[in-house]
Parts: C-alpha cells; structure tokens; sequence
C-alpha cells in the first residue's frame, strides 16, 4: 500500500522545508521529498535547496573572508593596526565556505526529526488525482498519496544560448563559488545581485574584474539615487561596470575565455579572462512535475500559476518560492510556505508582497523595502523624502563606514511610509525598521518620535524621517 500523507512538499529548499515544518506543527501527517540536485558525501537528500548551497549562504561566507582580506589590507593600517601583506589561502576558505553549507543543510533534518516531517528521497512527480480528492505523486521508484501537495521546487540559472557553462572556465552561480584560485581577469556576464556579489568577492581578493551588462541603466530595481550611488562606488573600488552592452560571440580557449561584445555606443570590442560568471537571471524547476499529464496551468514564463495565497487552479495544490511570480528571495519563499500551511488548517494565512525587503550584500551593502523614488513618479502619487548621509552620523564614522545615506519616501497627504532604501554598513538589517514600519501603516513622523539608540546606524533612518518633514537634527 502506498505511504499516505495529509501535506506532501515537493522540494525542500527555502519555500519547502519551511512549509513543511510549519504544517506539521499545525497537525498534519507531513512529509518532503527531496531530488538531491547538490552532491552530498553520504549520498543522501542535500536539503536546503539553491538558498544553502550554492546561493545566499555560501556566497555570504566567501563575501565575509573577501570582506576581512580587504580590510587587513586597505584599511587597517589607517587606524593604527600593522599586519603587514595579508595572503589569501583560497581553498581554506572555500573550505570554510563548506563546513557552513553542510552544518545548516544537516540542521534541516534536525528540525524534520524535531517537528515529525517525513524526509523522502527523490524526485517528485505527479502521477494523476486519488479516489478520494488526494493526488499521487512519484517519488524516485515509489508512488506516495497526500491529500494536499505544495510545489516548491524552486529554480535554476538562466544559460545564454551558445554560451555552454562547464562551471570551470565559464561559470554559474553553482561554479562562481568553488573557484579554485583567484582569476587575474575574472568577467561576468549580468550586473544584478548575483554579479554584483560575485563580482565583490574575487575583486577584494585581487582579480581584475568587469562586468557586461545588457540594460542600459545600471541596477535599475532599486531606487534611481541608490543606483548612482552603487555605481559612483563600486567603481571607485574598482569594478568596471559597462551597461548596454550586446554580447557577441564567446569562445573558451585552454586557458580562460573571449568574450566580443558591442558597448553602449555601438562599438565591438574583445574582452579575454581567466574565467567568467554567466549571471543573467534564474528560471523557475517546473521540468518533470507532468505538470501537463495533470492539468497543472503554467504561465508563458514556465512559473506555476497561482492566486495571490499561492493556490495553483488544482483543488489541494499550491505552489511557493522561485517557481512562482514575484521576486526570486528565500524570504519570499519561506512567508509563502507558512502561508499555505496556515491557509491549509482554516487559519488566515498571509504574506504582504509589498513589505518585501531586498538586500545586495556588497561593500556597502543595500537594502530596500516599498516603492522607488521612480515608482511613485510614474505613478502619479505625491510623495515626501527624507535623504540623510552615513557621514552625518557617528557610530559610521567610528565604523570608518561613512558611505551611503538612508532615504526614506513618504505619502505628501498622509505621511505613511511608502519606501525606505539604504546604501550603507550593515544596510541589510537596519531595513528591518522599515519593514516593521510599513507592516504597521506607519507614518514618517512615528519613526521620527521613536527614541533611538546613540551612537547607532539606526540613528540615520531616525534622521531620515525627520528630514520628511524637513527637520533633521544633525544634517
């Protein structure tokens, strides 16, 4: 007789695991299948999904060492600490980068053991509908039955056509971070946060690095000042960022690889590397779920069709995370999946697509929740903005930190915050402020009436709240 399960998940990345431990906690018999597209030692379900092991947690790892190298060498002999010429051993600290991995990947099963979550092995599949209202699904060479199925299988990175990704000359998100040696000339293809991170990590590390990117406008998702800020920075750091540019022919030689391409103005030019990073997007896992053989409804894009509370148009199906619409963010995936579990047992379940930070963990880092400056325009709505530089503030100079400003952007009418967006040092947790801000419906003027800590960071977005209503106290 077939395993029967009350929730079955079908993938255990971010959206996934997350899901699945939250519907067991709210009663359901739970279980979670696993491919393992990861090469695991033992062989066994790599849990974690892109998230864990080849994207946000390992590259956050290598950009911490790059972050600590510059630092020993750029910037600690100004404050008074001599440790002569740092050397980086690169195998050690992909080593490290490992170790991280596996700890947090193995901490998923611990929590599946904690909170009663089956763990199967194997690429799921629908097979057709149960008697019963349920569905059958294939897991590796065993056909399980649930009556409720979340699809969180999450995605891939986007190939160019002629461009073959072998992840040792010509790389993706999954070789960019097991590169053995730092490049003397590393490129990468795509300025978006991938690129961008990639592109910080190796460049710290000492390779000559340039990155070709498609859209005329650098960084264009984020707010317009923040994109002249990154840039203005970046390549003052050294990245050589070129935008509209159109890639021509790419060829991999012996040792590195070609890349022609025309720029902005229309010109061909040749750029050869040691190795090059294709960064051009993600594309959601829909591959071998029959989505057809079902009737499962993709969109034109290939992503699982779904409302707004994630139900796809079959009875008992849902899907979360990278293989729907939205922003492709873990974060994303995991309110999605506590979402559904919590619509599943009867509960109001609900993820607020507009609170949804994003975060670029460069040097600064940025980080930004709600509209764009841009957006409002085009928009037509009148709005307020308070601008406050990291050099007016204390604990940033303290840091040696003081690039980058808080802005924040408020209703012209009503005061509630419709935006905040940081460049700076640890940009990347102060935008929690905003997001709990704009959870509440808050106005500019309540974060400007909340005490702050001093000397903080967090005192830039207090001072940019002030500066909505023109009245900051220390700029």
């Amino acid at each position: 007789m077939s395993k029967q399960f009350d929730v079955l998940v079908i993938g255990g990345g971010p959206g996934g695991y997350v899901a699945a431990i939250r519907a067991a906690q709210l009663g359901f018999a739970t279980a979670c299948c696993e491919s393992n597209p990861y090469a695991d030692p033992k062989g066994e379900p790599r849990l974690g999904g892109t998230c864990l092991n080849v994207g946000c947690i390992p590259s956050k790892a290598l950009l911490h060492t790059s972050h600590l190298f510059e630092e020993a060498g750029h910037t600690f002999a100004a404050q008074g600490i001599q440790v002569g010429t740092p050397k980086i051993d690169v195998s050690k600290m992909i080593g490290r980068k490992s170790t991280i991995v596996n700890q947090l990947t193995s901490g998923i099963k611990g929590l599946f053991k904690k909170n009663k979550v089956s763990l199967l092995n194997g690429h799921g599949s629908f097979v057709g509908a149960t008697a019963n209202g349920g569905w059958q699904v294939k897991v590796g060479d065993e056909v399980v039955e649930a009556k409720q199925v979340i699809i969180a299988t999450g995605s891939k990175a986007r190939h160019l056509p002629n461009i073959p990704v072998d992840n040792k000359i010509v790389c993706d998100n999954v070789g960019a971070l097991d590169i053995d040696a730092v490049p003397k000339k590393l490129a990468i293809i795509g300025a978006g946060v991938i690129g961008l991170e990639m592109g910080s990590v190796w460049r710290r590390l000492g390779a000559e690095v340039t990155i070709l990117e498609a859209m005329p406008d650098f960084l264009s998702v984020a707010d317009v000042d923040v994109a002249k800020e990154a840039a203005k920075l970046f390549t003052k750091q050294g990245l050589n960022i070129q935008t509209g540019v159109k890639i021509g022919e790419v060829k991999v030689l012996k040792k590195g690889v070609s890349i022609a391409y025309a720029d902005k103005d229309g010109k061909e030019q040749k750029l050869d590397a040691d190795r090059l990073i294709v960064s051009v997007g993600r594309i959601p896992n829909t591959d071998g779920l029959h989505a057809e053989a079902v009737g499962l409804q993709l969109t034109e894009r290939g992503q699982v069709n779904v409302d707004g509370h994630c139900r796809t148009n079959l009875p008992g199906v849902w899907a979360v995370g990278d293989v729907v619409s939205g922003p492709m963010l873990a974060h994303k995936a995991m309110e999605e999946g506590v979402m559904v579990a919590e619509l599943m047992a009867g509960q109001a379940g609900h993820c607020n697509f507009d609170t949804i930070p994003w975060v670029i963990y460069t040097s600064p880092e940025i980080a930004w929740v709600g509209k764009t400056e841009q957006q409002l325009k085009a928009d037509g709505i009148a709005y307020k903005a308070g601008k406050i530089p990291f050099m007016a503030n204390g604990r940033a100079l303290g840091m040696d930190a003081p690039a980058g400003f808080v802005k924040m952007l408020a209703c012209a009418e009503t005061d509630r915050i419709l935006g905040v967006h940081i460049i700076g040092a640890n940009a990347s947790e102060l935008i929690s402020e905003g997001v709990v801000a704009m959870e509440f419906g808050a106005a500019s003027e309540d974060l400007a009436r909340i005490c702050h800590a001093h000397p903080t960071l967090s005192e830039a977005v207090h001072e940019a709240a002030l500066a909505c209503d023109k009245r900051p106290l220390h700029f």
